[in-house]
């Protein structure tokens, strides 16, 4: 019993477990996690001296990969993905006019192919309890951002050219926002585990 509960990932500890109830909550998790995809993308906070917002959204896929765990988090990512793959604006910088498959084959393509590689890495790092430790949880999304951002890289050196200032325009405008939401993932769902402890307890 001891060893199911540590290789089970947040959502795995609340509601049913098991058969058709299970699967009722597993759908509610995917259109909450396409929900708070959608929402955290377009929340900008401005962070002095960055020159860029703080965009919302990168925290929220590595969240979601951690609390959902790989195959759930994917099932959510890629639910996402085809719901502005359709058109409907739930991108970071999609608009009315830029949206579908032609924002996504534009300069972000590769940082939302890291969405999904980011998603599957935080979800099997959270299965090995990664996600119970504010430093494991810390190296985790540290490891989530490196693995999300190098798509992201490659794609925009790929479309525009590797004499242009690429980690200028992709890279190190986002590294203090990053770094704050990093701090505020290893914090939140560790603390979230030990609320779980207490109500078992």
């Amino acid at each position: 019993m001891a060893q199911a509960m540590t290789d089970r990932v947040l959502t795995e500890t609340f509601g049913p477990s098991e058969g058709a109830a299970l699967r009722i909550k597993q759908a509610f998790l995917v259109v909450a996690g396409i929900a708070l995809l959608a929402i955290m993308a377009k929340i900008k906070l401005p962070v002095p001296p960055s020159p860029v917002a703080v965009n919302m959204g990168t925290f929220a896929v590595l969240t979601i990969g951690a609390a959902y765990g790989a195959r759930l988090g994917l099932v959510t990512i890629i639910g996402y993905m085809l719901i502005g793959a359709l058109g409907f604006d739930v991108f970071q910088s999609s608009t009315a006019e830029l949206s579908g498959i032609d924002y996504m084959t534009g300069s972000t393509g590769g940082y939302l192919l890291g969405y999904v590689l980011a998603t599957v890495l935080l979800g099997a790092l959270a299965r090995r309890g990664w996600d119970r430790s504010v430093v494991w949880m810390a190296v985790a999304m540290l490891a989530g951002n490196i693995i999300l951002y190098v798509p992201g890289l490659l794609w925009l050196g790929q479309i525009y050219g590797w004499d242009k200032p690429i980690l200028e325009w992709g890279l190190t405008p986002f590294v203090i926002g990053d770094l704050m939401k990093l701090a505020l993932a290893a914090m939140i769902l560790p603390a979230a585990w030990k609320l779980v402890g207490r109500a078992r307890g």
